[in-house]
């Protein structure tokens, strides 16, 4: 028998997926779709979800006033796997329980950042945009094996992008809050400060969530630690650079490519950035493969069921 309680879902990918609409509606028998494909936010989201007892939400800003407008509301589920986007706070003051599931994308964003390193290190987009300008000029590029990658947070995806590194036979430095001794020893990773790994590496990628701690981890003064030559890769979150100090050292020459999935500001307004040859982006779609579409949404369908009260140990950091 079909579960009656009340369920609503914020995101358009999910609301339109057709697997991820019928494994729910085969276990709830009242759930809101978001088939008119609304970005919904402030009073929009609040009357949406209202009269709901449980949620699905994906990039939907979840905080005090939100929670404070729907005193029906019990569980929120997330659909990926960031949650800077909660007000953890909130919801144990609300008493408001969490679906989460950490890793569920990390595949695909790993696939995705090593595509990023491979594009740029054999100057894909400078060249691509050449010929499509009509200009054939053969350009010599550089190859992945045996670059040096410095990984900044080793979480899910750090951990799921060091076997291909080592595959490639890159020398692989870890810099995270929390130490891995059995997974640095099992894959010969380095673990160093900071500043090490940004002196160090010829490639860095990050891959921590967004938080206090985290926003602007990467300013202007850490980018000069960095070589020239040096490629800087973001496909974990929006905030982690800061976005005008990145353009000036790839204007500069002080850095020499980019490329990132996530922005500070979606869509990006720093357009002189994003017309950089030496900037590859992409519209935040790490974790928008088929696969992991239908693995995150299986995972939020199970947390409407499976949850717990958030706390400062959960969701875990990384």
């Amino acid at each position: 028998m079909k579960n009656d309680t009340p369920i609503a879902v914020t995101s358009r990918s999910f609301s339109r997926h057709p697997i991820l609409r019928a494994e729910l509606e085969a276990r709830y028998s009242n759930v809101q779709f978001n088939d008119e494909g609304l970005a919904l936010k402030g009073d929009a989201l609040i009357n949406y979800a209202r009269g709901k007892k449980k949620l699905i939400t994906a990039l939907e800003k979840i905080d005090e006033s939100f929670l404070s407008a729907l005193p029906d509301l019990e569980v929120i589920s997330k659909y990926g796997v960031g949650t800077d986007m909660l007000d953890k706070a909130a919801m144990i003051r609300h008493g408001i329980k969490l679906g989460w599931t950490g890793g569920v994308n990390r595949r695909s964003v790993t696939e995705l950042t090593l595509s990023f390193m491979i594009s740029l290190l054999h100057l894909v987009p400078e060249t691509n945009l050449e010929i499509r300008e009509g200009t054939w000029k053969n350009r010599k590029g550089r190859c992945l094996t045996g670059r040096t990658v410095g990984i900044i947070g080793c979480g899910h995806i750090g951990k799921d992008l060091t076997p291909f590194l080592r595959a490639f036979d890159c020398p692989v430095l870890a810099h995270d809050i929390l130490d891995f001794p059995d997974f640095y020893a099992a894959h010969q990773v380095e673990a160093v400060d900071l500043e090490s790994l940004l002196r160090r590496a010829d490639i860095v990628t990050l891959h921590v969530p967004l938080d206090d701690s985290t926003r602007n981890i990467i300013n202007a003064e850490r980018l000069a630690m960095m070589k020239p030559d040096a490629l800087l890769i973001n496909c974990a979150r929006g905030g982690l650079v800061d976005e005008a100090a990145l353009e000036a050292s790839l204007r500069d020459g002080k850095l020499s490519a980019a490329g990132f999935d996530v922005f500070a500001t979606e869509p990006p307004e720093n357009h002189s950035l994003i017309g950089l040859s030496n900037f590859l982006c992409t519209p935040h779609i790490g974790g928008s493969s088929e696969e992991a579409i239908l693995a995150m949404g299986r995972a939020a369908i199970r947390g409407l069921d499976e949850n717990m009260l958030p706390t400062k140990d959960y969701p875990p950091a990384g």
